[in-house]
């Protein structure tokens, strides 16, 4: 899938804003507020379904749009959506576990 056409790109643009717009307003699942976050998950989740038909494989040839299976690529974009939160949200929370962690050990 390395060489998309352009019709390809628009296809898993279209699903990753579709997603990016469940996970950041729908669900309100977020790591960045503002328009930055929204941003972050819709990159994450166009590389995440550019990535899940070759990883996931071709599911369902009916439900194709233009060499891009949509089954997989949803999948794939809402994988990467939530995994740059969930990183960003264990990235957040890293630096009071550690205070509180040395706090401890004065105690």
């Amino acid at each position: 899938m390395i060489d998309m056409t352009f019709a390809s790109f628009l296809t898993i643009l279209v699903i990753s804003v579709i997603v990016a717009l469940i996970m950041h307003y729908g669900i309100a699942y977020r790591a960045l507020n503002g328009v930055d976050g929204f941003f972050a998950k819709w990159v994450t989740g166009w590389l995440g379904a550019w990535v899940a038909s070759p990883v996931l494989g071709h599911w369902f040839s009916g439900v194709k749009i233009s060499a891009v299976y949509i089954i997989p690529a949803f999948l794939g974009a809402f994988m990467g959506s939530f995994l740059f939160t969930a990183w960003g949200k264990a990235m957040a929370m890293r630096p009071r576990a550690l205070d509180l962690h040395e706090t401890s050990k004065a105690a």
